[in-house]
């Protein structure tokens, strides 16, 4: 039995050690933190019950692939509700105080294309032939490049791949931005379809137009939500890797991976207490191999856990400038210096007492200055957006359980530089002045342009997030919400990979890794481990083994 240990509980650590266990592995999981769960964690107050990191589910097909792998499925774990309508969208008032009518973008593809066509006359067949290149383009990324370690160039010399590299090289080369401005007018319009590169870290006028995929997703497929929240998939992926056997540990700071000399294979191996532990299994022609991980316990113990195979689910930088030795670094901090961070965020929770009916489920606050605004994010130096382009989520519209009765439940989140200068939010207003101001003004900004002139005196929860909370609690690279942004340079097989380049058995799992930002990219990342253990070298989905009657929900 392979011993493993995984570094780190969010959604990636989670997934990578379900899925390791359910192959026959002794999994240990270290999690720094209280709970599990990461940057996908909770915040109850006064009864109301606070999603504190994504909110949007999407991909629906990476979730039920990914349920299949561990003999369960997408409906005995979850209960999903779609949303209708998908979302809202809110623009900033013209010079004169005129707020523009909102947008509001319904369920189903024939609907949205009725909704542009209101919008920009003749843009309904434009967005119809943008959704189903955004269709071929997301299923092309499903089968040949999302669940593709890339350790094989044949996996990549498909004839539909061949037959497609002239639009993919278009698609590679082209900004999104100006992939949308080619096809659509209207600003609104223009910001719908692009501002879904936010999610994925980065700025529509630096991403591939290949992320026009995203589209499908929220446009064409609608937009789900798991009663309870994503705390309720947290839950549950933790209940799936204790059902298989994983032994969790909280309030574990991971010390040190250590490694040694690779061994040969044949070779007798002892644990550095001078446990014999049999022969050397086969290993790659790295000079390095991994011997396990140190680690204290809550009371200050510390503890050494022998492992042959370690999975860091923690942020790449912190694995690979703090818990490696220098001469086991794959990136070492030059490398870091040449890449670019995804944003910052302040995330405020707000319980708002009385109904809030002008907000949907979701609702997007664009500015009319889009170009200033990501310019303010991204630029060099950059500096905090104002006004700024903000997401606002109201659970409470769908799911009763997150507020109590006769109130409502928002989580805001403005996007800003990834700086923990920038400081750390708190409860009440007790955050870093700078973070408490960026709250204050997204919630005027949300009272003026939703008109809900009362929002700030119908509060009566009130607790905020900053980048600092985020460099501290995850360890997260220069304070970012969500690690390096997806540019060209830092997608597909152009962003950090899997597997460690200097230390055998030691793998990368999680948004800083392949394939990306985002929940769905975190559970492909752990079936991309599973590849990278097994030796398959295949570029899609893992064949689903067998079906089994364990890992149905239980109450």
């Amino acid at each position: 039995m392979t011993r493993t240990v995984v570094i780190g509980g969010g959604i990636a650590g989670l997934a990578t050690a379900a899925l390791l266990a359910h192959e026959g592995h002794e999994v240990q999981l270290l999690e720094r933190l209280p709970r599990v769960g990461g940057r996908a964690g909770t915040l109850e107050r006064d009864g109301f019950r606070f999603d504190t990191g994504p909110s949007w589910y999407l991909m629906p097909r990476v979730f039920d692939h990914f349920f299949e792998l561990l003999g369960t499925s997408t409906e005995e774990q979850l209960d999903l509700r779609t949303l209708s309508p998908a979302y809202r969208v809110f623009s900033e008032p013209d010079d004169a105080g005129i707020r523009p009518e909102p947008l509001t973008v319904p369920l189903g593809s024939e609907q949205v294309r009725d909704a542009f066509e209101r919008v920009e006359p003749g843009s309904a067949k434009q967005l119809k032939a943008y959704l189903d290149s955004a269709r071929h383009t997301s299923d092309m990324a499903e089968r040949y490049f999302l669940y593709n370690p890339f350790t094989r160039l044949k996996a990549l010399l498909q004839p539909e791949v061949l037959r497609g590299l002239p639009e993919l090289a278009r698609l590679l080369a082209t900004p999104l931005e100006k992939f949308i401005a080619q096809r659509f007018q209207h600003p609104v319009l223009r910001q719908v379809l692009g501002y879904p590169a936010v999610f994925l870290g980065t700025n529509p006028a630096d991403a591939p137009a290949m992320y026009h995929l995203m589209s499908a997703l929220d446009l064409g497929d609608g937009v789900q939500y798991p009663v309870g929240g994503f705390w309720e998939l947290v839950q549950r992926l933790e209940a799936l890797a204790v059902e298989a056997g994983v032994r969790i540990h909280t309030d574990a700071q991971v010390l040190r991976i250590a490694t040694r000399q690779a061994q040969p294979k044949g070779q007798e191996r002892f644990t550095p207490h001078g446990h014999f532990q049999g022969p050397a299994p086969f290993r790659s022609k790295r000079s390095r191999e991994v011997t396990g991980v140190k680690w204290r316990d809550a009371s200050g113990a510390e503890h050494f856990s022998v492992a042959d195979t370690v999975v860091s689910g923690a942020d790449l930088h912190h694995t690979e400038t703090q818990l490696l030795d220098i001469a086991d670094r794959s990136y070492p901090r030059s490398w870091w210096q040449r890449r670019t961070s995804g944003p910052g965020a302040v995330l405020v929770m707000l319980g708002v007492r009385g109904q809030l009916p002008e907000l949907p489920h979701h609702s997007l606050f664009f500015t009319r200055d889009w170009q200033a605004n990501f310019g303010a994010i991204f630029g060099k130096p950059s500096r905090i957006p104002d006004p700024a382009s903000i997401y606002v989520c109201k659970p409470s519209a769908t799911d009763s359980g997150v507020a109590p009765g006769g109130h409502e439940n928002l989580f805001v989140l403005v996007p800003i530089p990834a700086d923990p200068s920038l400081g750390s939010g708190g409860a009440e207003g007790t955050g870093d002045p700078r973070i408490e101001d960026i709250a204050d003004a997204a919630i005027d900004q949300i009272a003026g342009w939703a008109d809900i002139p009362d929002l700030r005196e119908r509060i009566v929860v009130r607790h905020t997030i900053g980048p600092a909370d985020f460099a501290r609690d995850y360890n997260s690279w220069r304070g970012g919400m969500l690690g390096p942004a997806h540019t060209l340079g830092q997608s597909a097989m152009f962003r950090a990979q899997n597997a460690s380049k200097k230390v055998d058995g030691l793998y990368y799992a999680g948004a800083t890794t392949a394939p990306g930002v985002g929940v769905p990219m975190c559970l492909i990342s752990a079936e991309l481990v599973l590849k990278r253990i097994r030796g398959d070298h295949s570029a899609g989905p893992s064949p689903v083994r067998h079906r089994s009657t364990t890992g149905r929900k239980v109450g």
